[in-house]
């Protein structure tokens, strides 16, 4: 890397007071009675946050644009107008039991990067946006990541907005009923490169007292909705040898992803998050099971081999308890490896704010990693108590959430410095 990655005679740094209190102030629109959050994309919560983000957006002086998915860019100009924007950002919506920190910390950082740059009059070349993307917790809408995907081609924007939550909602129905349905199509935003930050969500970080991850990448991901049909019975007068118990064969398909899992070693995640049984009445046999299975490994063939060994002893297990069983994969987030250039952007940012820092691979998926495959892309982490994420127990300490959004607004800098030199 260069040394012109990096700009000289800068000083600058985010206001930490002022990030805090964003992240307190937040908090209240969707906060639970266990100090958490609840606010599914969509919902009149995120409308709520995403007006406030809107506010902030008009005391800073930038142009606010949302565009077809609901995605809401802030963009603040650069000295040279036919540069296209450098891009930070993370999301606003949480999981149901989710805590104060996951996605928009990454967001509110970015406002606070912006902020600085306002503040000291430093203009950098490239102009600078800050961007919320749409339902990347996939908790109301599956799959995860949903808008960013849109707007790297993962997914069409009809099957997006056709995609409906438990009730019946649609994705367009509920974006139009919160007013965040934009003019400019998605995925026409111009974005030279783009930035996240966000907190591990998991235990590395804490554990060996370094402050900055230097994410190198996001690991493979798929999800599959797996369908276990038997025959409904009555519990008290069908013997053992004719049921054919739709939970029963599920419990058998549990144990085996797990055990499958553990042979592939301690980097395989296998995870049934969701069961739906019916007719659940306690003296019916189940007839019917619908369940999650979400897979993630870092090696793209690994996890491949994976789910090859699940679909084939599955069968198997369903066979063997006399009922049927579908497995279809909703979801394939291959392996994303970020930018070089940018990663070691991150480092020097971290070295120059006094941070220690190490390399990481991220284990959740994130909107960078779709971001990752059209433009040039990296990710910090900061640690969070005990690893823990997607719980409203989930917590930060102050020192380390001012330190990555210091290192977050220094990366930023230095791309400007890196790309499309004059």
């Amino acid at each position: 890397m260069n040394q012109d990655m990096m700009p000289t005679g800068v000083n600058l740094g985010i206001d930490g007071p002022s990030l805090l209190a964003d992240i307190a102030e937040t908090a209240a629109f969707g906060g639970t009675a266990k100090g958490g959050i609840c606010r599914l994309a969509l919902g009149a919560e995120d409308r709520q946050v995403r007006d406030w983000l809107g506010t902030q957006a008009a005391a800073l002086g930038g142009v606010l644009t949302v565009d077809s998915m609901g995605n809401q860019f802030i963009h603040l100009p650069g000295s040279d107008p036919a540069l296209p924007p450098l891009v930070m950002g993370s999301h606003l919506d949480t999981q149901p039991t989710g805590g104060k920190y996951d996605g928009i910390y990454g967001v509110l950082a970015g406002l606070s990067a912006l902020r600085a740059l306002q503040r000291s009059g430093y203009r950098m070349r490239h102009p600078v946006e800050l961007v919320n993307w749409t339902n990347e917790e996939g908790s109301r809408f599956a799959p995860a990541m949903m808008s960013s995907g849109v707007f790297t081609g993962a997914f069409t924007q009809a099957q997006a907005y056709g995609t409906q939550d438990a009730r019946g909602t649609t994705f367009g129905q509920a974006l139009e009923e919160i007013g965040y349905r934009g003019a400019e199509p998605c995925g026409q935003h111009p974005v030279r490169a783009y930035f996240e930050l966000h907190i591990e969500q998991g235990p590395i970080l804490k554990k060996e007292g370094i402050t900055i991850g230097a994410v190198t990448g996001v690991q493979a991901m798929r999800w599959f909705d797996l369908r276990l049909s038997g025959q409904e019975a009555h519990a008290g007068t069908t013997p053992r040898a004719m049921r054919r118990d739709a939970l029963l064969a599920a419990a058998h398909v549990m144990i085996m992803i797990d055990e499958i899992a553990q042979s592939y070693g301690a980097d395989t995640r296998a995870t049934v998050g969701v069961i739906q049984v019916q007719p659940g009445s306690t003296n019916v046999v189940p007839g019917e099971v619908q369940m999650s299975l979400d897979l993630r490994h870092p090696d793209d063939d690994v996890i491949a081999a994976v789910e090859e060994r699940i679909r084939t002893e599955a069968a198997r297990q369903a066979e063997q308890q006399g009922v049927t069983l579908s497995m279809k994969r909703i979801w394939d987030s291959p392996a994303v490896h970020f930018d070089p250039d940018c990663v070691e952007m991150v480092r020097r940012a971290a070295s120059l704010t006094g941070q220690s820092y190490r390399d990481i691979v991220s284990g959740a998926g994130h909107d960078a990693a779709h971001m990752g495959h059209i433009c040039p892309t990296a990710m910090i982490f900061i640690p969070c108590r005990d690893g823990l994420s997607h719980n409203e127990a989930e917590h930060a300490e102050a020192g380390d959430i001012v330190a990555g959004a210091n290192v977050l607004l220094h990366a930023i800098m230095a791309a400007d410095a890196h790309f499309d030199p004059a």
